[in-house]
């Protein structure tokens, strides 16, 4: 089996449905994403709660009409990515937030970010046309890697390791159309969220001191850890939960 077999790509002639509650998802999703980061850019910190409330209102809004090892995969990626910004930004300052904090927002809006991923990868639009978008994907981060090792912007070493990773995880990973999905919606808030100076990178990355761009090119890989830890983690935590709750039940009687 080659590399470029792409084996847990749908099938050349896949037939799928086109369910419109995918394209809502992600739709809703870009449209408040873009709201919500642009305001942060200038509106003063109490705003970040409100945007917070909000959030955790739609996301949890959109997860009723999810089965439950959807619901418990967004859980364990928020609680992940969560994790991940405290140590990222906060702790090592590879990024940094307006206020030197994590916006109250975050949590909530990864869990949206994670839904969108899942919502376009299963969408008909994906299965139908998987390859196609596949080479869209690499070819538009392809052309975002070799701009930041031009020199004509920012030099960005960290956003081509970080494209090798992507495509790793493109070509090997059991769930290349969820990370599609991711690559669409991150690259997009990330833009949108630097150039609104809602957070910065780091010129040098503080763990490896290489430089990076504002945000680095290939940034879609990290939030491919996320949804990685979310699809393998979601199992045990749900057979663990259902383990306790025939425990309870048990007890109970």
């Amino acid at each position: 089996m080659s590399f470029f077999s792409l084996p847990h790509f749908p099938t050349v002639n896949t037939v799928a449905e086109h369910n419109k509650r995918d394209y809502q998802i992600a739709a809703f999703t870009f449209v408040t994403t873009t709201i919500c980061l642009t305001m942060d850019g200038f509106a003063p910190q109490f705003m970040q709660y409100v945007l917070a409330f909000f959030g955790w209102l739609f996301l949890i809004a959109w997860l009723r009409g999810e089965c439950k090892y959807v619901r418990t995969q967004v859980a364990v990626a928020v609680t992940f990515a969560v994790i991940g910004e405290y140590f990222a930004s906060v702790y090592m300052k590879g990024y940094i937030y307006r206020f030197g904090n994590v916006p109250a927002y975050v949590p909530a809006g990864h869990g949206l970010v994670y839904l969108t991923a899942v919502a376009l990868g299963r969408s008909g639009l994906f299965q139908q046309h998987a390859r196609r978008i596949a080479v869209l994907v690499v070819a538009a981060c392809g052309t975002w890697v070799a701009w930041g090792l031009s020199g004509l912007g920012r030099l960005d070493i960290i956003g081509a390791v970080l494209f090798v990773v992507f495509l790793g995880y493109l070509f090997k990973g059991r769930s290349p159309m969820v990370y599609l999905g991711a690559f669409f919606i991150t690259s997009w808030l990330e833009i949108v969220g630097t150039s609104a100076g809602t957070w910065a990178w780091a010129e040098i990355d503080p763990a490896s001191h290489l430089p990076q761009g504002n945000p680095p090119s290939g940034v879609a890989a990290w939030y491919c850890l996320v949804d990685a830890v979310a699809i393998a983690g979601a199992g045990p935590v749900l057979q663990a939960f259902t383990k306790t709750a025939l425990v309870l039940q048990r007890q109970r009687a």
